[in-house]
């Protein structure tokens, strides 16, 4: 089932003990899944997007790119995460077929937990957070 869901914002934020990423989403994802990987790749087109740090998580975002009216949903930005223990990058890396993907460069490969939180409103959020330490 592909989800009516839309990606509307992604934020970070410093922990004691993990580095967070939250994606804020329209509804409710259908799936969703974040592995370490040697390497991320552009969705649909199959280029490297080159991240910085010692291991590489890629998040697939079970939404849509487009809302109900066919205007993107997402417009992808510069997330900073300049002084932050375990985030190296972060970067947007396409959509294709219901699905959004994102690149996160990590120090190291940490432990680190994904979970959903429901709102606000009729939204939900997807919560990645990686450890600092082992």
């Amino acid at each position: 089932m592909v989800s009516t869901s839309t990606l509307k914002a992604m934020r970070t934020g410093r922990h004691a003990c993990f580095d967070r990423v939250v994606f804020d989403l329209s509804g409710k994802p259908t799936a969703y899944s974040v592995h370490y990987t040697s390497n991320v790749f552009r969705a649909g087109a199959g280029h490297l997007v080159p991240l910085r740090g010692g291991a590489k998580l890629e998040i697939m975002l079970g939404v849509q790119e487009m809302d109900a009216a066919g205007h993107w949903a997402f417009e992808p930005r510069e997330t900073d995460v300049t002084g932050y223990r375990t985030f190296r990058q972060i970067e947007y890396a396409g959509s294709t077929e219901g699905a959004a993907w994102v690149g996160l460069g990590v120090r190291a490969r940490l432990p680190f937990r994904v979970f959903t939180l429901a709102g606000p409103g009729s939204g939900s959020r997807i919560v990645v957070d990686v450890a600092h330490t082992w």
